[in-house]
């Protein structure tokens, strides 16, 4: 068996030999360049305290942990602050040689909704061990705002993997190499001594100006706010659920414990067709602080404007950080090293990449960009 991540194709080919199984059935527009949209199903449950099924069934957990059950076939509420756990749609109806791996989405990230997935008898959140077979559910918590959400909303997203398929340091120079993955604020490649390398890509943060970030340079989340309704897609006013962040005078921000951020990442980047990459979520050698909740980068993303979303003609695209930061104060400095991004071989290049007019591929050649909820 190839060792690296599944692609379109195979994710489809899964689907069609019954290993996935939804009722309804899944939908073609839930299978991204290199990860499949899962959606929630009918019925949700208010929960004392999120919990991790090591040793025993998820229903069963949730006979003794749920406070109330509520129907989400009209939609409901989720108030800020609480926990729930979604059964969702999606199975796996046979046993599979991949690990299999979640992440909240883009948007879900975005509006600081925390998400884990659950599976029956096991032992780590957002890990699916090869083999399984069984219901999936989501741990949900609203951290800033309340939410809004309906039967088939896809909050998260999974991948498929086999053996190792992460790059190293070395091949990660030698890719930038012969097509640069990283590009400056200006839209410059990085010559390669500049690259920032500790077991994937580091890259900074902006807090100042630049050539597309010409109005504030970061949100922080209000206190207190309205529900957004995640159905409703560009209907929301910003100013009504974030501050925005003026460019600081001397390049530098403090920002505080348990408040949530919205920032632009300082340089651009690039993945190829025949790479994924996920944003690590934290990294205490950089800060005690979360930079992002949903790290799936998918290949095309910041590649191309051709029909496919993948000629190679963009100069990268920024990464959006979802920052909440722990236990202190913190001090940020324009471009200091911020996140990491982790570069993984995909099995064979994805018949569809991102930024493909098949999906609906929201940030594509962003800047600094509040979630697909909000009006722009």
């Amino acid at each position: 068996m190839t060792d690296g991540i599944l692609v379109h194709q195979q994710i489809r080919q899964l689907i069609e030999q019954g290993a996935l199984a939804s009722t309804p059935a899944i939908a073609p527009t839930q299978i991204q360049p290199a990860s499949l949209d899962l959606r929630l199903a009918t019925r949700g449950y208010r929960v004392r305290s999120g919990f991790l099924p090591e040793n025993v069934r998820v229903a069963d957990r949730l006979e003794e942990m749920t406070l109330y059950a509520f129907d989400l076939t009209d939609g409901a509420v989720l108030e800020k602050g609480h926990c729930y756990i979604v059964p969702l749609l999606e199975r796996l109806e046979k046993p599979l040689p991949y690990l299999v791996r979640a992440n909240p989405k883009s948007s879900t990230g975005r509006l600081d909704l925390f998400t884990r997935l659950l599976a029956d008898n096991c032992g780590r959140f957002e890990t699916v061990p090869p083999g399984y077979t069984g219901p999936l559910y989501l741990e949900i918590v609203p951290r800033s705002f309340p939410v809004r959400v309906r039967t088939g909303l896809s909050l998260c997203q999974i991948r498929f993997s086999s053996g190792q398929s992460s790059l190293s340091d070395d091949e990660l120079r030698a890719e930038h190499e012969r097509a640069p993955l990283l590009f400056d604020d200006a839209g410059t490649p990085l010559p390669s001594a500049r690259l920032r390398l500790d077991n994937g890509l580091m890259m900074g943060v902006a807090v100042r100006q630049d050539r597309d970030i010409q109005g504030p340079i970061g949100y922080v989340a209000k206190r207190y706010t309205g529900v957004v309704d995640m159905e409703r897609i560009g209907s929301h006013d910003g100013d009504a659920y974030f501050d925005a962040i003026p460019e600081p005078k001397d390049g530098r921000l403090i920002v505080a414990p348990e408040e949530f951020y919205i920032f632009a990442s300082k340089e651009r980047v690039r993945i190829p067709r025949h790479l994924a990459a996920e944003m690590v979520a934290y990294d205490v050698g950089i800060g005690e602080l979360r930079t992002n909740y949903a790290g799936f980068f998918d290949n095309g993303f910041g590649d191309g404007g051709a029909r496919d979303g993948g000629d190679g003609s963009m100069n990268g695209t920024r990464a959006v950080l979802e920052v909440r930061p722990h236990d202190v104060p913190f001090l940020l400095e324009d471009g200091q090293v911020f996140f990491k991004l982790e570069f993984f071989r995909t099995q064979e290049p994805p018949e569809v990449v991102y930024g493909d007019r098949r999906l609906s591929s929201h940030y594509q050649g962003q800047a600094l960009k509040l979630s697909k909820h909000f009006r722009q």
